[in-house]
């Protein structure tokens, strides 16, 4: 497995490297939320810089802390950028949020679609427009599964101007950040980090201030998920069989109702986000699954799960 996620990391780095080598560009901008995805992706940039020898300062984090923010992730990320030695900022989207509420004349207190997806694109726009005034690059956090379920935001974190995770799925982003901690002084952060449930902190956290939004018990476990989509791209499987083959592979894990229901989520969300994956930036591909609409994988955004459902 070590050799497997060494290879993997290298691959992000090289595809990386080579962007930033290509455009002559030696500041990068990254929004750091204290989860996964953008630990994986500041880990990414860290590891280019020292191959490039270039200076870690010109990696630019942000925090951007919204109404769902956790004291857990934030204290992560702002620890992480610490103790990775590289510039950090923290530009709270509350205010904005506020006053674009009004502005579209949107209650706050209603916690919708366009309540989330505010925050994010709010977000988008604050590191669009840093990398403008840095003279930097936007570095995209979403993975490969997220692509798949299109569990971001149109124009919010599903834009950036090279993302170095979208071939990698939710659980392998674990694993990987798993496999870096154990060689990094930054080992107690990252694990941690890893260990943490996944949320897009866009809804106010509990009673006890820990995170309330979890993502999986909205769209499912990320371990069916990456499974379906593995047995679904890689070899065109049929949805029986790939139910058939998770029935064998989760028997002591997960229920067949669970699985189906699931399955089913997968299905209609992977058909129905296909527009979020016709604009996608540019990023490396890491495996033999892949989601670019400019090589492994070209679908009208109209196309229907019906018949797919029906099985």
């Amino acid at each position: 497995m070590s050799a497997s996620c060494e290879e993997i990391f290298s691959i992000q780095v090289a595809g990386l490297a080579k962007r930033l080598v290509h455009t002559g560009c030696k500041n990068v901008v990254v929004g750091i939320s204290g989860g996964l995805d953008s630990t994986l992706a500041l880990l990414v940039c860290v590891k280019t810089y020292d191959k490039l020898g270039y200076d870690r300062k010109g990696i630019i984090g942000v925090t951007m802390p919204g109404f769902g923010t956790t004291d857990r992730t934030h204290t992560n990320a702002v620890r992480l950028m610490t103790e990775l030695g590289i510039t950090q900022r923290e530009i709270s989207i509350r205010d904005a949020c506020i006053q674009h509420f009004k502005d579209i004349d949107h209650d706050i207190n209603v916690h919708d679609v366009t309540y989330e997806n505010s925050q994010a694109r709010e977000r988008t726009q604050i590191l669009m427009d840093l990398a403008n005034k840095e003279n930097a690059l936007v570095i995209g956090t979403g993975d490969l599964s997220e692509l798949a379920l299109g569990w971001a935001t149109y124009n919010g974190d599903h834009m950036s101007m090279y993302g170095v995770n979208v071939s990698v799925p939710k659980t392998l982003i674990r694993y990987l950040v798993e496999y870096v901690a154990e060689t990094s002084p930054s080992r107690a952060t990252l694990l941690d980090i890893a260990d943490t449930p996944i949320s897009p902190e866009l809804t106010p956290a509990d009673e006890n201030g820990d995170i309330a939004q979890k993502t999986e018990d909205l769209v499912g476990p990320y371990l069916l998920h990456d499974f379906f989509l593995y047995y679904f791209l890689r070899y065109g499987f049929t949805p029986k069989k790939i139910y058939m083959l998770a029935q064998y592979a989760f028997k002591d894990t997960f229920d067949d109702e669970t699985i189906e229901k699931w399955l089913k989520v997968f299905i209609r969300r992977f058909f129905s986000q296909q527009f979020k994956r016709s604009c996608l930036p540019d990023g490396p591909k890491v495996g033999s699954v892949s989601l670019s609409p400019r090589g492994d994988w070209r679908m009208p955004s109209d196309a229907t799960s019906s018949l797919w459902l029906e099985q």
